[in-house]
């Protein structure tokens, strides 16, 4: 069982952290591109940010439901 949780967290880890890299290669190699306003005037920068921060809630919620003890265990 904790080897389970284990690699079920080092997963989604590496989900978030291919996210999170991609933020920051973007606005490493293509700051224009965090620049640019498409909705209502907020920049994309913004909402990869604030969408960084809903994956991230998401994930644990995943991550708690995957990982909680089912009624076999007990």
């Amino acid at each position: 069982m904790n080897t389970r949780n284990t690699r079920i967290g080092l997963v989604l880890f590496l989900l978030y952290l291919l996210l999170y890299g991609g933020f920051v290669l973007l606005n490493t190699f293509s700051p224009g591109t965090m620049e640019a306003t498409p909705w209502a005037g907020i920049n994309v920068a913004i909402v990869y940010g604030i969408l960084l921060i809903v994956v991230a809630f998401v994930l644990a919620l995943v991550y708690g439901f995957l990982c909680s003890p089912s009624e076999d265990d007990e």
